[in-house]
């Protein structure tokens, strides 16, 4: 099998969800996180940030919402 597939153009709609510990943020965003212990981060290809969100249902509504397709990240 000799297929050539453009994966650049396959990937560039994904988008990668991710628990985070509200512990291991910054102390400036630790205040918003309220009493959560978890929140979820929302992240493109590149392993840039584009959001955080309260919970994962948020997460992938969001990306959803934004015509990407999230995928979770262990």
């Amino acid at each position: 099998m000799n297929t050539t597939y453009e994966f650049d153009a396959i990937a560039k709609d994904i988008v990668y969800v991710k628990p985070v510990a509200v512990a291991e943020l910054p102390a400036e965003m630790q205040e918003h996180a309220g009493d959560l212990e978890t929140i979820f981060a929302v992240h493109n290809a590149d392993g840039e940030q584009l959001a955080l969100v309260a919970n994962r249902k948020l997460a992938f509504h969001l990306a959803r919402e934004n015509d990407m397709r999230p995928v979770r990240v262990h």
